[in-house]
């Protein structure tokens, strides 16, 4: 799975909890339990025009009205979450302000835009600002909210009670001394929170991705992991491994299915996405060879 893809799941599972641990005082302002995501895709120019894609769109309420006017029905607000992997600002930052015109003239709404550094540090977390100048004239000044993860404390996120901040320490300032203990005490922290079991398994997904690790002290983590007396960290372990061998082999049947068939119909790739059991897997890598369609294919697994 790619930075992009991770992130935008894990803040879509966790996006209150992203809000107040970064911005607390902007997460108070919202309502968090009604969230509508929205189509994620920007043409400026249609139909030749280029090509954008918005990270992330929410759709909320704010618990006050947004805006000059007051009124009290302007309560409905968009946030914006851009995910920035490249460790600068320089590629993303001249294009917020045009995102933020496109939305809001697409849904005349209020834009709040933040942007997620995965290397930028900047401040830690703050407000940024994009300025444009015609000589010493500011013609554009764009403001918008920000937190560059590795400029944070992962101490002080490790030991905290929200558990996507445990997840995401991995990829803030720690240690280098310490990092496999710390990685083992974040995994074991996770795998004892109160969360359900999709949820764990996503953010132990973003801890272990991310840990700065060479290539000996991962071994030692996972040995370390292995090893751990506490059941439910080895019980965590075990259906770790079994779904990392799972996405493995789901993806091998798709990319040889597309291969042998085309695309797959999207209620086909959906049951394949959802198969868990290894050996049925197994099956499907071996099948997809003789098979002559993606019917075919998921007939013979079923029979």
């Amino acid at each position: 799975m790619d930075h992009d893809q991770r992130f935008k799941t894990l803040i879509r599972t966790f996006f209150a909890d992203f809000l107040r641990l970064f911005f607390a005082a902007w997460a108070a302002r919202f309502d968090l339990e009604h969230v509508k995501w929205l189509d994620k895709e920007m043409l400026p120019n249609p139909p030749e025009g280029s090509r954008h894609h918005l990270d992330m769109v929410a759709e909320l309420h704010a618990k006050q009205p947004v805006g000059e006017d007051g009124k009290a029905e302007n309560t409905l607000a968009l946030i914006h979450i851009e995910i920035e992997a490249p460790d600068r600002t320089t590629e993303l930052k001249p294009r917020l302000p045009s995102y933020y015109v496109h939305l809001r003239d697409r849904y005349q709404l209020p834009v709040l835009p933040i942007v997620i550094y995965l290397k930028v540090k900047i401040d830690g977390i703050g407000v940024d600002v994009c300025v444009e100048r015609f000589w010493e004239l500011e013609v554009l000044k764009f403001s918008y909210l920000y937190v560059g993860l590795s400029a944070l404390d992962g101490l002080e996120y490790i030991s905290g009670e929200n558990y996507l901040g445990v997840a995401m320490s991995s990829l803030m300032n720690l240690p280098k001394a310490r990092i496999i203990e710390l990685g083992h005490e974040a995994y074991r922290r996770l795998t004892e929170s109160p969360l359900n079991d999709e949820q764990k398994h996503l953010l132990i997904d973003c801890l272990e991705a991310y840990l700065p690790l060479s290539e000996q002290e991962r071994e030692e983590f996972k040995r370390q992991i292995a090893n751990d007396e506490n059941p439910k960290v080895q019980a965590m372990n075990k259906t770790t491994f079994e779904r990392g061998g799972a996405n493995a082999l789901r993806r091998v049947v798709l990319r040889l299915g597309t291969i042998r068939f085309g695309p797959p119909p999207r209620e086909i790739e959906s049951r394949i996405q959802t198969m868990v059991d290894l050996v049925e897997l197994e099956g499907l890598t071996e099948r997809v060879i003789s098979a002559q369609s993606w019917d075919e294919l998921l007939q013979v697994a079923n029979s």
